[in-house]
């Protein structure tokens, strides 16, 4: 006799367990706790099998007859339901183990380490943000150009174009490692190129104009905030490295006799010099005595840890400069690279050496830290020599020196 709702539902539990049959080999099973649960009684190679179909009530009758009989139509096929379930479950186990997220964690774990910490963080945060929460959890391999364009067009409509396009490159580099791994048969991203609208990346703002520049180290000067971001401030012109490298610069690196600050540029992992000016030095010398028993030059509000990443832009907004449109932390390097060449004449391959940017001569060599040496401890020397006088109101002619 068929089973019916009302009596599964209104069966109560006993001492030992029961089982109430329906049609074609299903049957409930009621344990003495008072559980309910669908099985399915079969024969397939001359043995007695069972499969489960459910726990009653997340599953109810008519949902347990349709799983039954898709059951049935495979032994109708010679396939074993139970073996089928097992391989259908290890499939899904695989795409799991193999799920977007998964791989790009695998990704970002490889090559992370090679890279600078705040583009590490920003990578992975991006992924976190604006990418996993939609295709984290799909097996790589079934992820098309479509789907990911939904991904990036929710970034798009944000109004932050640039992070689209951060995270269509992003995604690319991930699938590329998919497929190298045998984890997909393509990469879709490339379908998407032309997909989202042009971005142009825009460069830090920076102040290049003489007069702006004198203008804005007499603001330094009167800065009234914390004396050791009132020295950042002063050292940032001088030096003009990347904002990360100053805020974290540590004591240990420098040699203050021998006018020097030698360290691990964090972009390209190569070894660096920084030839110190004579103000530079007095500026440190000034500076050791309040944080020279620090590891750091610059500390923060906690001693053991650099300056926040922050405090520089802040200490400009302080002052009235606006970030976006007149000069940040990361500009002075540009104000530096603009006026070196144009106003004091200084050769290229100097300047972008002590910009530690890697830039290829006839033998092909990227960079070497001592390259040019004599002539960026005497461009160095000029460039602070150039912002006092500056500063200080004179006009200031072009002095240059010749390369190598």
């Amino acid at each position: 006799m068929a089973l019916t709702d009302l009596m599964v539902r209104n069966v109560k539990p006993v001492d030992k367990q029961q089982k109430l049959f329906d049609e074609r080999g299903l049957y409930l099973l009621v344990t003495p706790a008072g559980g309910k649960w669908w099985r399915l009684k079969y024969r397939f190679g001359g043995k007695e099998k069972s499969l489960s179909m459910g726990v009653y009530p997340d599953v109810g009758l008519k949902d347990a007859r349709e799983r039954r009989d898709a059951a049935r139509k495979l032994l109708a096929n010679g396939v074993d339901p139970g073996i089928e379930r097992k391989v259908q479950k290890a499939a899904a186990n695989e795409r799991t183990a193999n799920s977007f997220e998964t791989v790009a964690r695998e990704w970002y774990a490889k090559h992370a380490p090679g890279w600078a910490p705040s583009h590490s963080e920003k990578v992975i945060r991006r992924l976190e943000r604006d990418v996993f929460p939609w295709i984290g959890t799909r097996p790589i391999a079934d992820v098309k150009a479509p789907e990911l364009l939904a991904v990036l067009r929710r970034i798009e409509d944000r109004g932050v174009l640039e992070t689209a396009h951060r995270a269509l490159q992003n995604c690319g580099q991930v699938f590329r490692y998919a497929v190298a791994t045998g984890r997909a048969e393509r990469d879709p991203s490339g379908d998407l190129r032309g997909a989202l609208p042009p971005w142009r990346s825009e460069h830090y703002a920076s102040i290049t104009e003489p007069i702006k520049v004198a203008e804005m180290l007499r603001a330094f000067d009167a800065f009234t905030g914390t004396f050791v971001v009132q020295c950042a401030l002063r050292l940032a012109p001088l030096w003009f490295v990347r904002p990360g490298e100053l805020r974290k610069a540590k004591w240990a690196e420098f040699d203050l006799d021998r006018a020097e600050w030698r360290y691990t540029v964090t972009k390209t992992k190569s070894e660096h010099i920084v030839p110190l000016a004579i103000q530079a030095v007095t500026t440190l010398r000034a500076l050791h005595a309040l944080t020279g028993n620090r590891e750091y030059v610059f500390p923060g509000r906690d001693v053991k840890k650099p300056m926040s990443e922050a405090a520089v832009n802040a200490a400009l907004r302080r002052m009235g400069f606006d970030t976006k449109t007149e000069i940040t932390g990361h500009g002075f390097r540009a104000m530096a690279r603009t006026i070196l060449h144009e106003q004091l004449r200084f050769p290229p391959d100097v300047i972008e050496h002590q910009l530690a940017h890697k830039v290829p001569d006839a033998l092909g060599t990227a960079y070497n830290r001592t390259r040019f040496i004599d002539q960026r401890r005497a461009m160095m020397q000029a460039w602070a020599d150039y912002l006092d006088a500056l500063k200080a109101g004179a006009k200031v002619v072009p002095i240059g020196i010749a390369s190598n």
